[in-house]
């Protein structure tokens, strides 16, 4: 045993991670709550977008055959146009030669402006009663409509038929198409038609109760006295046909300029406008309609009675001010055609404002989460069959008979060990090398440690042992202190917490046979693997990282070698710079700076070590994402090997661009298959979606399955996967957003020390 004191012993500058270590503390939390307000913020946009189209919160029952006692018989033999005065109804009906055109369901991008140019080229006006949820995502067609001359009412946000839905959800469906009309035109409407809805004998109990609130918050509401049954696509002339009321009487004409293909509507329109003004008769709104029989009853009845009607407050319109909306007011400018318009101000403008643009962006976020998620789920699934493909050719390459990597290895070698705070640990790490079967020396850096952690390593008295101490200067130094003092050419790295079996370094220096090679990446194995985090863990390590490092070693572009378990040239080491303290992943900025500077890397599979994996999910989080961050520090300090030439620029376009896909840009955004999965469970169609779901599950197992049958790991294991796809990896998820928003913030973390236990005491236990 020999102790000495590092010539770095003199306590020097803090590091450049040090210092920001405040500051990443104090950063860290809010990084936390942002990862999780994105993933809300990908939720409710695709639940908004869910319930503009009817597959959130969505109800296609339609209610038929219902009683009607309690409508008043005027109602159900009265004209198609319902009002309620002082608690009484009132139905006007279309005067005689005159039609008022009406249009259900709309706007539609494709079926809307075809109709509004052939009643612009027929100078006719409409009145279209929109659904809210269209009208949010077509604002301008609205506009247009408005800015035309035409009438707009209500037919409710979603078109749900309103009997079966509670008074809350009724009112929820009228005031959000109110403020749709406002963020798209400016706009709200006393006009109202129920979906589903037709002629007035058609109201029953069910409904009536819905019209009677209705018109007392100063609603009018339109029903139809002709149907053109457009909506059953029978033909142009028959369309035309049906439109076509009794001779001389009015009619309010029902056409629909939504909901399916309206091309023979469009077709019948301009016909039925022609042939209707050759029979004499008149187009109007539905505002128009209104005034037009009551200056007829005016007439038939005298100036009197039009005097005291004016005294009660009548509007034009036919729409009394207390009777209104609240918050109403008569449209500046309207026409007489567009009576039933008022303009939106105040927080109705601005929330309806608000909500256009809420739907303009969840039109063009989910399309492209839908683009998104098919181009990640290809990736998945292009990463697995490549890595099972390369995976089968690396395990034959490396265990067929006769493989050698060139002249036996038998030389002495230096392992170093960093350790900072490893009491529970150190000794049985130190002992599993005492066992080794090549020679070693075993050089332990104690990283300024305060809880006696040299003094365990003296205390027992192993003769190839050195102990160096240092002031506390990360991991980075310890190792390159270690180096430094290295009497060998092949150096290993290890961590504290870390037990080899006998023949691990033996395997692992095999490779430097071959002089091309400096560096070489061992087997890491969770050795704690009894616990459910445990377990987890061990399946990632085996599928994962294992798995990987064979496809990755095959393409000659290793990306990592790990902490646990790695050994190289000391004269490569110093060539690259050292360990440096640049990224939060050393182990990775010194393998690509390997690469870079020409070297090849290499994984010897049958060079195993048993580590300490954490064993809570918060010393999970931490390592996770020091391991995240630090990697994209890496490849951002190492970004110029894009455009080099050579070894570099190899690993620059081979090597670094399937690590950002496959580690950083997929794992991002994969959570949207999760995401997608759950909502179309619950809203869309349970069945399909889990068929998807245990699909992508079983893929996945094979794929695993197949890692730990080349790693001859027992299968039980993978039992636990389910759950680990239903927990695990969601937590992964938020750690690597974690990671982003940090590295796009320009947050830096100072490497963190985690709570060992010792558990993992010999390659025997750690096996079970």
């Amino acid at each position: 045993m020999t102790t000495t004191t590092s010539s770095r012993g003199r306590r020097r500058a803090p590091s450049r991670m040090s210092r920001a270590a405040g500051k990443a503390a104090t950063l860290q939390k809010p990084r936390v709550i942002l990862a999780l307000l994105l993933l809300g913020l990908l939720t409710s946009v695709m639940l908004l977008d869910g319930y503009l189209r009817a597959e959130v919160g969505g109800d296609e029952r339609i209610r038929t055959g219902a009683s009607a006692d309690q409508v008043p018989d005027e109602v159900i033999e009265g004209g198609p146009i319902l009002r309620f005065r002082d608690g009484r109804a009132q139905s006007v009906s279309v005067p005689d030669k005159t039609i008022v055109l009406t249009f259900d369901d709309g706007p539609d991008p494709t079926w809307t402006p075809q109709v509004l140019k052939i009643l612009e080229e027929n100078d006719v006006p409409g009145t279209f009663f929109l659904v809210g949820s269209m009208v949010a995502r077509n604002p301008g067609i609205v506009k247009d409509l408005v800015d035309q001359g035409s009438e707009v009412g209500i037919h409710t946000f979603t078109h749900v038929d309103l009997s079966y839905q509670s008074s809350e959800r009724v009112t929820r469906e009228i005031e959000q198409t109110q403020l749709a009309l406002a963020g798209a035109a400016g706009i709200t409407t006393t006009l109202f038609r129920a979906p589903y809805s037709s002629q007035p004998d058609a109201i029953d109990d069910y409904s009536w109760p819905i019209y009677k609130e209705l018109g007392e918050q100063g609603y009018t509401s339109v029903f139809v006295d002709t149907d053109s049954f457009d909506w059953k696509t029978p033909g142009a002339s028959k369309i035309v046909a049906s439109a076509t009321p009794e001779t001389g009487k009015g009619a309010s004409v029902l056409f629909h300029d939504a909901g399916g293909d309206r091309s023979e509507t469009v077709k019948a329109l301009p016909e039925y406008i022609k042939k209707m003004k050759a029979l004499g008769y008149t187009f109007t709104t539905v505002s128009g309609a209104t005034q037009k029989a009551r200056s007829e009853a005016r007439e038939a009845a005298g100036t009197a009675a039009g005097t005291e009607q004016d005294a009660n407050g009548a509007q034009p319109g036919g729409e009394q001010t207390g009777g209104l909306p609240p918050g109403a007011a008569l449209r500046e400018g309207a026409n007489s055609l567009q009576a039933a318009h008022r303009t939106a101000t105040g927080t109705t403008l601005y929330e309806g404002k608000a909500l256009v643009a809420a739907v303009a962006v969840a039109e063009w976020t989910v399309p492209g989460l839908a683009i998104g998620l098919v181009v990640v789920g290809a990736a998945v699934i292009g990463r697995f069959v490549m890595m099972l493909i390369l995976a089968r050719r690396h395990y034959r390459l490396r265990n067929r008979h006769g493989f050698s990597w060139g002249p036996a290895v038998t030389g002495p070698v230096s392992v170093i060990v960093p350790a900072y705070n490893e009491k529970e640990c150190i000794a049985n790490t130190l002992k599993s090398l005492a066992q080794s079967t090549h020679p070693i020396e075993i050089i332990v850096v104690d990283d300024g440690s305060t809880d006696n952690t040299s003094e365990i390593a003296e205390s027992l008295g192993m003769p190839n042992v050195r102990v160096i101490r240092q002031e506390n200067a990360g991991k980075p130094a310890a190792l390159n202190n270690g180096v430094r003092n290295a009497r060998y050419d092949i150096v290993v790295m290890m961590d504290g917490d870390t037990v080899f079996e006998a023949d691990t370094v033996e395997q692992l220096v095999q490779p430097f046979a071959d002089p091309r090679i400096g560096a070489v990446a061992g087997n890491a194995k969770v050795g704690n693997r009894g616990t459910v985090i445990g377990a987890w863990q061990h399946i990632e390590y085996v599928m994962g990282f294992n798995l990987d490092r064979r496809m990755y070693d095959l393409l000659r572009c290793m990306p990592t070698i790990p902490g646990a378990i790695g050994a190289f040239r000391r004269d490569a080491v110093l060539e690259v710079g050292g360990m440096s303290e640049d990224t939060l992943a050393e182990d990775t900025d010194i393998t690509i700076a390997m690469h870079r500077a020409g070297w090849k890397v290499v994984y010897q599979e049958h060079a195993k070590a048993w580590t300490e994996a954490p064993g809570s999910l918060t010393q999970l989080w931490s390592q996770r994402y020091r391991w995240s961050y630090g990697t994209m520090q890496a490849l951002w300090k190492h970004r110029k090997s894009l455009t080099d030439k050579g070894p570099s620029g190899r690993f620059g376009r081979v090597g670094m661009p399937l690590v950002v896909i496959f580690q950083i840009v997929t794992p991002v955004f994969t959570p949207l298959i999760d995401v997608f999965t759950v909502y179309s469970m619950v809203f869309i169609d349970f069945k399909s979606a889990l068929i998807a779901w245990l699909a992508v599950l079983a893929v996945q197992l094979i794929c695993a399955a197949y890692a730990f049958r080349l790693d001859r790991e027992r299968y039980r294991y993978l039992l636990m996967m389910p759950l680990q796809q239903l927990a695990y990896r969601q937590m992964m998820y938020l750690v690597l957003i974690h990671s982003c928003v940090t590295a796009l913030t320009g947050g830096r973390l100072r490497w963190q020390k985690l709570k060992r236990t010792g558990e993992v005491g010999t390659p025997a236990g750690a096996g079970r």
